[in-house]
Protein backbone atom coordinates (compact mmCIF):
# COMPACT_ATOMS: atom_id res chain seq x y z
CA UNK A 1 0.00 0.00 0.00
CA UNK A 2 3.00 2.32 0.00
CA UNK A 3 3.79 4.53 -2.96
CA UNK A 4 6.72 3.96 -5.30
CA UNK A 5 8.57 7.21 -5.69
CA UNK A 6 10.32 6.50 -8.94
CA UNK A 7 13.69 7.36 -7.37
CA UNK A 8 15.60 4.08 -7.22
CA UNK A 9 12.25 2.35 -6.72
CA UNK A 10 12.06 3.33 -3.06
CA UNK A 11 8.72 3.05 -1.30
CA UNK A 12 7.44 6.36 0.07
CA UNK A 13 5.33 6.58 3.22
CA UNK A 14 2.80 9.39 3.24
CA UNK A 15 2.11 10.67 6.75
CA UNK A 16 -0.71 13.04 7.66
CA UNK A 17 0.50 15.78 10.04
CA UNK A 18 -1.76 16.30 13.06
CA UNK A 19 -4.26 14.17 11.17
CA UNK A 20 -4.28 16.28 8.03
CA UNK A 21 -4.11 19.81 9.40
CA UNK A 22 -4.38 21.47 6.00
CA UNK A 23 -7.74 19.81 5.43
CA UNK A 24 -9.43 19.36 8.81
CA UNK A 25 -9.00 20.69 12.36
CA UNK A 26 -5.76 19.39 13.78
CA UNK A 27 -5.52 16.58 16.31
CA UNK A 28 -9.23 15.77 16.19
CA UNK A 29 -10.64 12.28 15.99
CA UNK A 30 -12.66 13.16 12.90
CA UNK A 31 -9.64 14.65 11.15
CA UNK A 32 -7.56 11.56 11.90
CA UNK A 33 -10.30 9.22 10.69
CA UNK A 34 -10.69 11.19 7.48
CA UNK A 35 -6.93 11.13 6.93
CA UNK A 36 -6.92 7.35 7.37
CA UNK A 37 -9.76 7.13 4.86
CA UNK A 38 -7.64 8.99 2.31
CA UNK A 39 -5.22 6.07 2.33
CA UNK A 40 -2.27 7.53 4.23
CA UNK A 41 0.41 5.15 5.48
CA UNK A 42 0.44 6.86 8.84
CA UNK A 43 -1.04 9.66 10.91
CA UNK A 44 0.97 11.91 13.21
CA UNK A 45 -0.53 13.62 16.24
CA UNK A 46 0.61 15.30 19.46
CA UNK A 47 -0.10 14.36 23.07
CA UNK A 48 -0.15 16.13 26.42
CA UNK A 49 -1.29 14.91 29.84
CA UNK A 50 -4.32 16.13 31.77
CA UNK A 51 -4.39 16.98 35.46
CA UNK A 52 -5.85 13.55 36.16
CA UNK A 53 -3.14 11.75 34.21
CA UNK A 54 -4.79 11.00 30.87
CA UNK A 55 -3.07 11.32 27.49
CA UNK A 56 -4.96 13.66 25.17
CA UNK A 57 -4.40 15.03 21.69
CA UNK A 58 -3.32 18.67 21.67
CA UNK A 59 -0.26 20.31 20.19
CA UNK A 60 0.08 23.30 22.49
CA UNK A 61 0.46 23.24 26.22
CA UNK A 62 -2.17 25.99 26.35
CA UNK A 63 -5.74 25.73 25.11
CA UNK A 64 -6.46 29.06 23.45
CA UNK A 65 -5.26 28.51 19.86
CA UNK A 66 -7.21 25.35 19.11
CA UNK A 67 -10.15 25.48 21.56
CA UNK A 68 -10.60 29.16 22.35
CA UNK A 69 -10.48 28.39 26.08
CA UNK A 70 -8.02 29.80 28.60
CA UNK A 71 -5.63 27.78 30.69
CA UNK A 72 -3.15 24.92 30.50
CA UNK A 73 -3.83 21.38 29.33
CA UNK A 74 -2.07 20.13 32.46
CA UNK A 75 -4.48 22.14 34.61
CA UNK A 76 -7.62 20.52 33.22
CA UNK A 77 -9.20 17.12 33.80
CA UNK A 78 -10.23 14.90 30.92
CA UNK A 79 -13.89 15.60 31.66
CA UNK A 80 -13.28 19.35 31.50
CA UNK A 81 -11.44 19.06 28.20
CA UNK A 82 -14.29 17.06 26.69
CA UNK A 83 -16.53 20.09 27.12
CA UNK A 84 -14.29 22.17 24.82
CA UNK A 85 -14.55 22.48 21.04
CA UNK A 86 -11.31 21.22 19.47
CA UNK A 87 -12.58 21.96 15.97
CA UNK A 88 -15.72 21.28 13.93
CA UNK A 89 -17.64 20.80 17.17
CA UNK A 90 -15.51 17.88 18.32
CA UNK A 91 -14.22 17.43 21.87
CA UNK A 92 -10.54 17.04 22.64
CA UNK A 93 -9.86 13.33 22.04
CA UNK A 94 -8.20 10.96 24.45
CA UNK A 95 -5.39 8.83 23.05
CA UNK A 96 -7.31 5.63 23.68
CA UNK A 97 -10.12 6.81 21.40
CA UNK A 98 -7.70 7.27 18.53
CA UNK A 99 -6.02 3.92 19.11
CA UNK A 100 -9.40 2.19 19.10
CA UNK A 101 -10.64 4.02 16.01
CA UNK A 102 -7.66 3.80 13.65
CA UNK A 103 -4.93 1.86 15.44
CA UNK A 104 -5.14 -1.04 13.03
CA UNK A 105 -5.91 0.95 9.90
CA UNK A 106 -2.61 2.80 9.57
CA UNK A 107 0.59 3.55 11.45
CA UNK A 108 0.30 6.05 14.28
CA UNK A 109 3.06 8.52 15.02
CA UNK A 110 2.60 9.81 18.52
CA UNK A 111 4.60 12.94 19.27
CA UNK A 112 5.21 13.39 22.98
CA UNK A 113 4.89 17.05 23.96
CA UNK A 114 5.03 16.60 27.74
CA UNK A 115 6.88 14.09 29.88
CA UNK A 116 3.78 13.47 31.99
CA UNK A 117 2.08 11.98 28.94
CA UNK A 118 4.62 9.18 28.50
CA UNK A 119 3.34 6.74 31.12
CA UNK A 120 -0.39 6.88 30.23
CA UNK A 121 0.42 6.75 26.52
CA UNK A 122 2.69 3.72 26.82
CA UNK A 123 0.08 2.01 28.97
CA UNK A 124 -2.69 2.70 26.45
CA UNK A 125 -0.65 1.29 23.57
CA UNK A 126 0.49 -1.78 25.52
CA UNK A 127 -2.95 -2.76 26.77
CA UNK A 128 -4.23 -2.77 23.19
CA UNK A 129 -1.25 -4.68 21.82
CA UNK A 130 -0.42 -1.94 19.32
CA UNK A 131 3.34 -1.81 19.85
CA UNK A 132 3.92 -2.63 16.16
CA UNK A 133 1.51 0.08 14.99
CA UNK A 134 2.64 3.04 17.09
CA UNK A 135 5.93 4.91 17.02
CA UNK A 136 6.58 7.43 19.78
CA UNK A 137 8.44 10.44 18.44
CA UNK A 138 9.82 13.52 20.12
CA UNK A 139 12.37 16.31 20.02
CA UNK A 140 13.19 15.30 23.59
CA UNK A 141 15.55 12.37 23.95
CA UNK A 142 14.59 12.24 27.62
CA UNK A 143 10.99 11.52 26.65
CA UNK A 144 12.12 8.78 24.26
CA UNK A 145 14.39 7.25 26.88
CA UNK A 146 11.46 7.09 29.28
CA UNK A 147 9.37 5.32 26.64
CA UNK A 148 12.17 2.78 26.29
CA UNK A 149 12.29 2.21 30.04
CA UNK A 150 8.52 1.89 30.51
CA UNK A 151 7.49 0.04 27.39
CA UNK A 152 9.03 -3.21 26.26
CA UNK A 153 9.21 -3.31 22.48
CA UNK A 154 7.93 0.24 21.93
CA UNK A 155 9.15 1.95 18.77
CA UNK A 156 10.75 5.38 19.03
CA UNK A 157 11.82 8.05 16.57
CA UNK A 158 13.70 11.34 16.91
CA UNK A 159 12.73 14.71 15.51
CA UNK A 160 15.30 17.40 14.74
CA UNK A 161 15.12 20.81 13.19
CA UNK A 162 18.65 20.43 11.83
CA UNK A 163 20.63 17.19 11.74
CA UNK A 164 24.09 17.43 13.30
CA UNK A 165 26.67 14.70 13.98
CA UNK A 166 25.84 15.01 17.68
CA UNK A 167 22.06 14.77 17.25
CA UNK A 168 22.45 11.80 14.90
CA UNK A 169 24.73 9.95 17.30
CA UNK A 170 22.46 10.63 20.28
CA UNK A 171 19.38 9.36 18.45
CA UNK A 172 21.16 6.24 17.24
CA UNK A 173 22.35 5.49 20.78
CA UNK A 174 18.70 5.29 21.86
CA UNK A 175 17.87 2.79 19.13
CA UNK A 176 15.49 4.91 17.08
CA UNK A 177 13.87 3.47 13.97
CA UNK A 178 13.18 6.86 12.39
CA UNK A 179 14.70 10.34 12.29
CA UNK A 180 12.68 13.25 10.92
CA UNK A 181 14.38 16.44 9.74
CA UNK A 182 12.65 19.75 9.06
CA UNK A 183 12.17 20.40 5.35
CA UNK A 184 13.82 23.83 5.56
CA UNK A 185 17.19 22.37 6.55
CA UNK A 186 17.03 18.82 5.20
CA UNK A 187 19.44 17.84 2.44
CA UNK A 188 20.47 14.78 0.49
CA UNK A 189 23.48 14.21 2.73
CA UNK A 190 21.26 14.21 5.84
CA UNK A 191 18.93 11.54 4.49
CA UNK A 192 21.87 9.49 3.25
CA UNK A 193 23.59 9.57 6.66
CA UNK A 194 20.39 8.44 8.36
CA UNK A 195 19.67 5.66 5.87
CA UNK A 196 23.23 4.36 6.04
CA UNK A 197 22.62 3.62 9.73
CA UNK A 198 19.60 1.45 8.94
CA UNK A 199 17.11 4.09 10.11
CA UNK A 200 14.21 5.51 8.12
CA UNK A 201 14.84 9.11 6.97
CA UNK A 202 11.88 11.47 7.06
CA UNK A 203 11.02 15.08 6.26
CA UNK A 204 8.54 17.38 7.98
CA UNK A 205 6.51 19.45 7.06
CA UNK A 206 6.56 20.15 3.31
CA UNK A 207 3.09 21.33 2.32
CA UNK A 208 3.37 21.87 -1.43
CA UNK A 209 3.67 19.00 -3.86
CA UNK A 210 6.83 20.51 -5.31
CA UNK A 211 8.52 20.59 -1.91
CA UNK A 212 7.36 17.08 -1.05
CA UNK A 213 8.85 15.71 -4.26
CA UNK A 214 12.07 17.61 -3.57
CA UNK A 215 12.33 15.77 -0.24
CA UNK A 216 11.70 12.43 -1.95
CA UNK A 217 14.29 13.17 -4.62
CA UNK A 218 16.87 13.92 -1.92
CA UNK A 219 16.20 10.61 -0.20
CA UNK A 220 13.38 11.00 2.32
CA UNK A 221 11.29 7.81 2.52
CA UNK A 222 8.74 9.29 4.95
CA UNK A 223 6.99 12.57 4.19
CA UNK A 224 4.88 14.18 6.91
CA UNK A 225 2.57 16.87 5.59
CA UNK A 226 -0.57 18.85 6.34
CA UNK A 227 -1.74 17.97 2.80
CA UNK A 228 -1.24 14.22 2.39
CA UNK A 229 -3.94 14.23 -0.28
CA UNK A 230 -1.59 15.99 -2.70
CA UNK A 231 1.12 13.33 -2.53
CA UNK A 232 -1.37 10.48 -2.52
CA UNK A 233 -3.02 11.88 -5.63
CA UNK A 234 0.36 12.33 -7.30
CA UNK A 235 1.11 8.64 -6.78
CA UNK A 236 -2.41 7.60 -7.79
CA UNK A 237 -3.12 6.30 -4.29
CA UNK A 238 -5.89 8.55 -3.03
CA UNK A 239 -8.75 6.45 -1.68
CA UNK A 240 -12.37 7.43 -1.72
CA UNK A 241 -12.35 9.16 1.65
CA UNK A 242 -13.97 12.46 2.48
CA UNK A 243 -11.53 14.97 1.01
CA UNK A 244 -13.66 18.06 1.34
CA UNK A 245 -12.21 20.66 3.68
CA UNK A 246 -14.41 21.19 6.72
CA UNK A 247 -16.77 24.09 6.17
CA UNK A 248 -17.61 26.69 8.76
CA UNK A 249 -14.50 26.36 10.91
CA UNK A 250 -11.12 26.61 9.29
CA UNK A 251 -8.41 24.17 10.33
CA UNK A 252 -6.40 25.59 13.20
CA UNK A 253 -3.28 27.41 12.10
CA UNK A 254 -0.27 25.17 12.14
CA UNK A 255 2.72 26.58 13.96
CA UNK A 256 6.38 25.67 13.95
CA UNK A 257 5.94 22.02 14.82
CA UNK A 258 7.52 18.89 13.59
CA UNK A 259 5.95 15.83 12.17
CA UNK A 260 6.74 12.34 12.78
CA UNK A 261 7.33 9.40 10.72
CA UNK A 262 7.46 5.78 11.69
CA UNK A 263 9.75 3.07 10.49
CA UNK A 264 9.95 -0.66 10.67
CA UNK A 265 13.46 -1.96 10.52
CA UNK A 266 13.42 -4.59 7.85
CA UNK A 267 9.63 -4.74 7.81
CA UNK A 268 9.11 -1.90 5.40
CA UNK A 269 6.78 0.47 7.17
CA UNK A 270 8.35 3.18 9.18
Amino acid sequence: MTAKCGVNGKAIRVIGHRGAAGLWPENTLGGIQRAAALGVDGVEFDIHATRDGRAVLLHDGTLERTTGAAGLVAGMTLAELRDLDAGDGEPVPELGQVLDAVGRRCRLLCEIKAGAAVAPAVEAVAERGLQDQVTFISFSLDHLLRVRRLGDGMRIGALVTTLTPASLAAALDLGVCYIGVHESSAGQEDFQRIAERGVAPGAWTPNTLEKMLDMVKMGATHVTTDRPDLLLQHYGRAAGGDREVVRGRRPARVGHDVSCEVADRGAGEG
